[in-house]
């Protein structure tokens, strides 16, 4: 007995929901750049600079009664996470001076955990935090204009528009989530947006090959329906990269300690925006900036070799 033909998976048409997720995004870039210009993001002290202190306890110390302790004693926005283990703490102040780790010890006292051992303690003046940061959004931009010029070389500039907007979107979403709920950017979050945005551009390039190779293995059919099929192919890959991933970030985040929650926030938000932005950015401006089969075609080479035959 013949097996029955196995039937093709149900074409999604991701298209018909485009001016919908448009405004989404569009609302959602306005609120970040808003909660970026009138709020302000809390730099860390790599860029704004401070002082960073390392303290070992003979056992577990509670953050929280060290932020408590240190504010009392009148330094400004103390910062306090585990770095390592419980009794190991990673101490971030705007103050300075030589005398500084003793008058942080002096004000955590001994009944918090033990007399603190100084392991290490780092000051990162305003000059150079300014350079850091300066040189932070330089990177940012030459990345982003990478990627503009390797799509645009790789596919067309119509690919290379939306792929570009497309992590423009998420690096301006994530740094706004920040922006709007106050949490501290360092370098790690940095590193994070960066990471964003190669893993942004990573799942649009999948995106669009598979788009330019429907578009020259289908005779029929709209750029539209081209876009359908194609998202929808590559949704199952596109689903389980960013689940794995995430489960990994968030394994970070629950047991990476605090020093590494911004950084784990950060790539939560840019993984998850990243993800809907190869869908409904990349591909939806492409689609709408006009791209067609012939953009795609492979060029036909004129041979000569012919022309004398009859």
């Amino acid at each position: 007995m013949a097996d029955s033909p196995q039937s093709n998976p149900p074409i999604i048409k991701f298209m018909a929901w485009r001016r919908p997720a448009m405004l989404m995004s569009a609302v959602l870039t306005i609120l970040a750049v808003v909660a970026i210009v009138f709020k302000g993001l809390v730099l860390g002290l790599d860029f704004s600079g401070g002082t960073q202190i390392e303290l070992h306890f003979p056992k577990a110390v509670e953050t929280e009664v060290v932020r408590a302790r240190l504010s009392a004693a009148g330094f400004v926005s103390p910062v306090a996470a585990h770095f390592g283990s419980e009794s190991d703490l990673l101490i971030r102040l705007r103050e300075g001076g030589d005398d500084l780790a003793t008058r942080v010890i002096a004000a955590i006292g001994s009944d918090a955990g033990g007399t603190p051992e100084l392991r290490r303690m780092e000051f990162v003046g305003p000059q150079v935090g300014a350079e850091l940061r300066d040189q932070g959004g330089i990177a940012v931009l030459v990345a982003l204009l990478g990627i503009l010029i390797y799509v645009a070389v790789r596919f067309q500039y119509k690919f290379a528009l939306g792929a570009a907007l497309a992590v423009t979107h998420d690096v301006i979403i994530t740094v706004g989530f920040f922006a709007l709920f106050g949490y501290e950017v360092d370098l790690t979050v940095l590193a994070a947006v960066l990471t964003v945005i190669g893993y942004s551009i990573n799942d649009t390039i999948v995106v669009f090959d598979r788009v330019r190779e429907n578009f020259r293995l289908m005779r029929k059919g709209s750029p539209e329906e081209v876009m359908n099929l194609s998202l929808t192919q590559t949704l199952e890959r596109t689903l389980l990269t960013s689940g794995a991933t995430l489960f990994v970030v968030l394994a970070l985040f629950f047991v990476g300690g605090e020093v590494l929650h911004n950084f784990a926030i950060a790539l939560m938000v840019g993984i998850g925006f990243g993800t809907y932005s190869s869908i409904y950015v990349a591909s939806v401006l492409a689609l709408e900036l006009g791209v067609r089969r012939e953009d795609l075609l492979l060029p036909v080479k004129d041979s000569q070799e012919f022309d004398g035959l009859p």
